[in-house]
């Protein structure tokens, strides 16, 4: 079999066929076989039920070991997976049933019955992810096919299951894999067009670069139906013999802790969010004690309390990883400053869905803190400025991971792809004579200063971010003046007693403790308390657009 995409998840699962594979914290397990056991059962009734090569089939659920099965399942046999975010709205999910034309839909109960399914006519079949068990289906070949699965199987496959039976048809690098559709941070989701040249890019570099060894775990914190999570939680540990945990509740730092503590997870696949709350709420409040500050300053000292510090942090994680990659989107500034002084193995990605995901990344040994690595292979970055080093410019990407278009949506795909091949991602940033990417925001975002000044909301949020009972914001332009909408960290005041007006006035106090690190130009004006969080797409992002 050619090195392809589906050659890697085949090779895995014949290597490694006794190894754990994919397990549910807390729940069922199942083995490198038993996965291939499902997805040759699946394949059987797909074929028996008239499922055929190129027809779609949506995944909608929370984080589960039966989702990933579901999904190498479709992609082993040729058909496309449209993996849809189990937050969005019953519209929303409907809408992208409907648009991609699936006839099968694997769903996670709770979100099931909140569907309508006389708003989905063409959608024929959908299977419970929990239990694989029939919910509605309107196709009697399918459903004579899945009262004898079984049946079937044994049919096929008597005796004991072999690894030398599991065969899947190569993939061609054109050839459709997904419809994935984005989250929606500036706009209505649009379905992105991932062939398999795509995948087995992104799942190329991982194995070449990533690291990680047969039988090591990874706890599966991101939905699986984002690609930062299906292509490095999911697809990249299960390619490599991995054993990946999914956590199907919020991961808040309590969860993740437990989580963490048991499990011990030797690679850690996270949002900014997640690390910057543990670190925020955990160990800097620890180093404003005047004596750690003091000791900081002794060089000697400082290291070894440095390494101290470093392995509380370790261990808070489970104690035994290498790295800590992070991607979505920028670290906080302070954060950052503080991982890069106690020397954590951390690194911090860039990519989008459009490149599924992977556009810059690099070795936690040699990345520059502030950057997001560099181009990842078989991709280019260019930044679209006269002076890409240090004038901020748009940065252009282009290469094998780039995605096919926006289907059924032409306009929208001309407009993102120039007819150079190189994909116009709407961020901002500059490139180091070392190819080292940083940026600087999103172009949409520019707000225009009264003088002309471009100023980048990100970069005064990233600074608010960091004072004191802020647990996030975002700074919009209201009447020519700029306000920042902040998000107070209640659980923190809460816990320190601190009333309503005192968290009022420390606000204030905030406002003009930023406007002193800030240019005159990017002054804010106003500070605005917003009692309920932001919403956010599920990779944890504001949805700026229905704020502004």
């Amino acid at each position: 079999m050619k090195e392809s995409f589906l050659y890697y998840i085949e090779h895995s699962i014949k290597t490694h066929w006794t190894h754990q594979a994919l397990s549910d914290y807390k729940g069922a397990s199942h083995t490198y076989r038993d996965v291939a056991r499902q997805i040759a059962e699946f394949h059987l009734l797909f074929q028996q039920g008239g499922i055929r090569r190129g027809d779609r089939i949506a995944l909608c659920s929370r984080n589960l070991a039966n989702w990933g099965i579901a999904f190498l399942a479709t992609l082993a046999y040729g058909a496309v997976a449209v993996p849809i975010l189990h937050e969005f709205k019953p519209d929303n999910i409907h809408h992208i049933i409907t648009h991609s034309k699936a006839r099968l839909l694997f769903v996670g109960m709770s979100v099931w019955e909140d569907l309508d399914k006389t708003h989905t006519p063409d959608l024929e079949t959908v299977i419970q992810l929990e239990n694989y068990a029939l919910l509605h289906n309107t196709n009697d070949r399918f459903a004579t096919a899945y009262h004898r699965r079984h049946e079937l199987f044994n049919q096929k496959y008597p005796g004991t299951f072999h690894p030398s039976n599991v065969h899947y048809e190569p993939d061609e690098p054109d050839q459709l894999a997904m419809i994935n559709y984005t989250s929606g941070t500036t706009t209505a989701s649009k379905g992105v067009m991932l062939p398999y040249r795509s995948m087995w890019s992104n799942l190329k570099y991982a194995l070449d670069k990533m690291g990680y060894n047969p039988g090591e775990r990874l706890v599966s914190i991101l939905t699986m139906a984002h690609m930062y999570g299906l292509a490095f939680e999911l697809i990249y540990p299960f390619a490599g013999g991995m054993h990946v945990y999914f956590i199907s509740k919020t991961p808040s730092p309590k969860i993740i802790n437990e989580v963490f503590s048991e499990v011990r997870p030797h690679l850690i696949v996270a949002v900014p969010l997640i690390i910057e709350k543990i670190i925020k709420h955990r160990v800097l409040p620890q180093l404003e004690k005047f004596h750690i500050k003091l000791f900081l300053k002794i060089p000697y000292i400082g290291r070894r309390l440095r390494h101290s510090i470093r392995d509380k942090i370790i261990n808070a994680f489970g104690g035994r990883f290498k790295l800590i990659a992070i991607g979505g989107a920028a670290l906080n500034f302070e954060v950052e400053k503080f991982l890069s002084a106690v020397k954590f193995p951390y690194t911090v990605g860039y990519g989008m869905t459009e490149c599924g995901p992977a556009i810059s990344y690099d070795d936690w040994h040699t990345f520059k803190a502030g950057s997001c690595g560099k181009a990842v292979d078989r991709m280019e970055v260019m930044i679209n400025s006269s002076d890409p080093e240090s004038i901020v410019g748009e940065i252009l990407v282009r290469g094998t991971n780039v995605m096919e278009g926006y289907y059924q949506n032409p306009e929208a795909t001309a407009t993102a792809i120039d007819s150079d091949g190189w994909l116009h991602t709407g961020d901002l940033g500059i490139i180091d004579k070392d190819g080292y990417l940083y940026i600087k925001g999103r172009s949409k975002n520019i707000i225009l200063g009264s003088s002309g000044q471009n100023i980048y909301p990100e970069e005064i949020e990233d600074r608010l971010n960091a004072l004191p009972y802020v647990s996030e914001s975002l700074v919009v332009e209201r009447d020519g003046k700029l306000v920042a909408l902040v998000y107070p960290d209640y659980e923190q005041a809460k816990k320190d007693k601190v009333s309503t007006e005192s968290l009022k006035k420390i606000m204030d106090d905030n406002r003009k403790l930023l406007n002193s690190m800030i240019p005159m130009y990017s002054q804010v004006a106003r500070l605005k308390v917003q009692e309920h969080e932001f919403e956010k797409t599920p990779k944890r992002s504001i949805k700026r657009y229905l704020y502004q």
